[in-house]
């Protein structure tokens, strides 16, 4: 009897991670496959100012799992005494649930008991699962934190500090829009919102507070009352509503887990409910600190996010250059280095009035209050539409995508008023530039009647002329200077001559 092939893939463990021994409980696990796509399926991103081909819940017709995968797939978790307990061809994942020793005698791994440096115990890994041909990635196995919310605190009170509707102001949001019709969707890896400080919070500001709903994945829920998780999720949910207030805010709540991350993309990107034209992620990790199958998995999240019209905006980090390793080399983060991502770095804002006076580069490393993250993928390739930007080559040597593409005031010591578990406070960071981001997007989306969809390729036609120019200042390895740079992108928001430059491409 002829065997199935079997494959495996890179796997790293991170920087501080302590083997504790082997895992001792007999609890079930569940676990998520991703499947492949259909044989020789890949979808094109839905780049401005083209519409979307496929709609949700024809997609998967087309790119989502082969019947026949799925049938394979089940016939090995059969054999392996593994149950499902869920399935979604559409957004190729099966959901199989079983005893630790089933799954790895499945995939072929001893499971462990590990400690993260700063963190909690959790069951993991010591190598990559032995996966079926079908399949591109099991998560779950490996159970550690991949990812940081990326907001900074002021190390004293700053002197100044901003709204989200002034910044919308000094970004020149375009008038007579406030994102309605548009639904904002949020991910979140822990914390919880309180509907009544969103609501003292709303009404402070004299807004009308947005539709906000919870939205459970993998048994995630809005569990406010854990700390530094709660500003993060408070912050993005004031960001994005105060500036795109008659938008929906979806906010998907999942565990921070390779299987927690990846399945709350995709149910966003896929979800024919709430529908959203736009996810704002403020969560990421070196990229070197992912295994290679749990980054594919996320990348084809996110690429069905561009394909079916949704705009991806992820925060590039509050580390600078380093992004948070001890080696002395340039990293980027991801999420925010995958090229179907809107990349948002951070600036410095000084402003008299409604005038901005300087922006420059966000890095106070000085007084250890962060900076903005920035460099060049070693593992994505330098994209179509970055090729005339002067990106330069890679820690690698090669050439690779540029991160960046826009910034947002980021610095906390000129960071932003918000209400996180009944306290006011001021904060900053690169989480608070992706859900500006998204509000700008949800108004321009409005405003044009489409959704922009993969908006790369237009932003850097468009170039500096819609943007506010950062020249000065560097995030460690990176320095700014004219035009698109490592540090800022494209520079921060002009939103009104965003929107007249959009609107003339979709005419021309």
């Amino acid at each position: 009897m002829n065997q199935r092939a079997t494959r495996t893939s890179h796997w790293t463990s991170p920087e501080g991670m302590t083997y504790l021994g082997p895992h001792e409980g007999t609890e079930p696990i569940e676990v998520t496959v991703v499947l492949r796509r259909r044989q020789g399926a890949e979808p094109t991103p839905a780049a401005w100012p083209q519409r979307p081909r496929w709609e949700r819940g024809e997609f998967g017709e087309h790119f989502g799992a082969d019947p026949a995968d799925v049938g394979n797939v089940r016939g090995f978790a059969h054999k392996h005494g593994l149950t499902e307990t869920g399935h979604d061809p559409h957004r190729r994942v099966l959901r199989l649930r079983g005893t630790p020793a089933a799954l790895e005698q499945a995939f072929g791994v001893k499971l462990g008991r590990y400690q993260l440096a700063g963190r909690g115990q959790f069951i993991g890994c010591g190598h990559a699962p032995t996966l079926p041909p079908e399949a591109i990635a099991v998560l779950g196995l490996d159970r550690r934190p991949v990812a940081r919310p990326h907001f900074r605190k002021p190390m004293t009170t700053p002197s100044t500090s901003f709204t989200p509707p002034q910044i919308g102001q000094l970004y020149n949001f375009p008038a007579n829009t406030d994102g309605s019709g548009q639904t904002i969707g949020i991910i979140e890896l822990g914390g919880g919102y309180s509907s009544s400080d969103l609501g003292t919070y709303f009404s402070g500001l004299g807004i009308t507070a947005p539709k906000v709903v919870a939205v459970s994945v993998d048994g995630g829920q809005n569990q406010p009352g854990s700390g530094d998780a709660d500003i993060e999720v408070m912050l993005d949910i004031e960001m994005a509503g105060a500036l795109a207030p008659g938008a929906t805010i979806a906010v998907y709540f999942a565990t921070n887990t390779d299987q927690g991350f990846y399945d709350a993309i995709s149910q966003a990107a896929h979800d024919t409910t709430n529908k959203p034209s736009v996810i704002s992620i403020s969560w990421g990790g070196p990229e070197d600190s992912w295994s290679s199958a749990s980054r594919d998995a996320m990348e084809t999240a996110l690429q069905d996010a561009a394909a079916l019209g949704v705009t991806v905006t992820v925060a590039a980090g509050d580390n600078g250059s380093s992004d948070g390793e001890s080696d002395g080399q340039p990293h980027v983060d991801f999420p925010a280095s995958s090229p179907y991502s809107l990349a948002c770095g951070g600036t410095t804002l000084d402003a008299s009035g409604s005038a901005i006076q300087s922006e420059v580069v966000w890095n106070e490393t000085a007084s250890n209050e962060g900076a903005t993250g920035g460099g060049v993928s070693i593992e994505f390739d330098l994209p179509s539409w970055q090729q005339n930007a002067n990106v330069p080559a890679s820690p690698s040597g090669s050439g690779g995508r540029g991160v960046p593409d826009v910034s947002g005031n980021a610095d906390p010591a000129t960071g932003y008023q918000v209400l996180a578990d009944g306290q006011s406070q001021v904060i900053g960071g690169t989480s608070a530039v992706a859900p500006l981001w998204a509000a700008l997007i949800a108004r321009l989306n409005q405003q044009l009647g489409a959704p922009l969809g993969d908006v790369h390729a237009a932003l850097y036609q468009i170039g500096e002329s819609a943007f506010r120019d950062i020249t000065q200042g560097n995030n460690g390895s990176y320095q700014a200077g004219p035009g698109w740079d490592a540090c800022t992108g494209l520079g921060s928001p002009n939103g009104q001559a965003l929107l007249s430059a959009l609107a003339a491409l979709k005419g021309s």
